[in-house]
């Protein structure tokens, strides 16, 4: 009998590429489903004319489509994931149209086996470089992600102590203005976008569809589809936590046109379907373009209140780039 699982910690290696991951075209029907769950009103997937007239060609997919099925393809690395430390230099090279073909190879670059604790299961940290192509090979993402990893054996001694901080780099401005280089964006019809803003977004969004969402972009990790594997309560993908916390921004700032972006985002407590979202967003600087429109660099804070009550946590921090009118 075949074992079909991923692998434990200490079966990786620095070096090791995992790219059999099914490549995935990128459709309609798949773009209403993701909208359909997480809410997300960026303009510029929502309307052909608008990426037309902005991107000289449409329709474009969801930007939060896109990155969720890289992520997705990478997990065949991930399966056994209990938690998501950290994303480093998440830019969109491109912005895939629907019709477009993704197709992920995932490099694990370092590893750290974490210290053993009496009260926890044995585990380690793995360091991967998830770069993503198109049906051309053009480049539409690399970036860099660090996931917990159980060990099958808890008294094994790996010797991985790799320097995760100088693992990945920074988005810098030029990587973000490079995203957007060539576009004619429209002339601003709304109030004034100022930094120091803050945005309390009233009403709170239900997770739900879940695992749904994990299927759609080929997420397997164990964690998101089987509750015991969880430790008795199936954990949300991360990805949807951001995408309805998205969706909120799009309400505290309808003019939003896509996201280009991300600085950092930080999973600080677990999400369960059924919690409750809430979220604040804040303006923390304005970048004018030159030639039109501004990159809006902005940090979604969410709580999440469980379904049976209790009290609401935070569980996200997110500072991420759109771009605005």
């Amino acid at each position: 009998m075949v074992d079909v699982r991923g692998p434990w910690f200490e079966e990786l290696s620095v070096g090791q590429v995992f790219d059999t991951a099914p490549a995935v075209t990128l459709t309609d029907g798949q773009a209403a489903v993701h909208q359909s769950i997480l809410g997300d009103r960026l303009r510029l997937p929502l309307s052909q004319p608008l990426a037309t007239q902005v991107v000289g060609h449409g329709p474009i997919a969801p930007p939060g489509l896109v990155w969720n099925v890289a992520i997705g393809q990478s997990t065949v690395v991930t399966q056994r994931v209990r938690a998501n430390l950290f994303y480093r230099g998440l830019v969109l090279r491109r912005s895939p149209v629907i019709g477009d073909t993704l197709s992920t190879r995932t490099e694990v670059v370092a590893l750290k086996q974490n210290k053993v604790r009496p009260d926890r299961p044995a585990t380690g940290l793995a360091a991967l470089r998830i770069t993503t192509v198109d049906q051309a090979d053009r480049p539409v993402l690399d970036f860099w992600r660090c996931a917990m990893i159980p060990l099958a054996d808890p008294s094994a001694a790996t010797g991985h102590d790799d320097d995760l901080a100088a693992v990945g780099r920074a988005v810098t401005d030029e990587d973000l203005r490079a995203a957007v280089a060539g576009w004619s964006l429209p002339a601003s019809a709304g109030p004034a976008v100022l930094a120091g803003q803050r945005y309390r977004v009233d009403g709170r969004d239900i997770v739900s569809s879940a695992p749904e969402l994990a299927r759609l972009s080929l997420n397997v990790a164990a964690v998101h589809h089987d509750a015991q594997r969880a430790g008795g309560r199936r954990l949300v993908y991360g990805g949807h936590t951001i995408g309805v916390a998205l969706g909120q921004a799009t309400r505290a700032l309808p003019g939003l046109l896509t996201v280009v972006g991300w600085h950092s985002c930080d999973h600080l407590a677990p999400v369960h379907e059924g919690d409750l979202l809430a979220s604040t967003l804040d303006v923390e600087r304005v970048d004018e373009l030159p030639d039109g429109g501004r990159l809006l660099h902005l940090r979604s804070q969410v709580t999440a209140e469980p379904a049976d009550g209790g009290a609401a946590v935070t569980v996200l921090d997110w500072r991420f780039v759109a771009a605005v009118a």
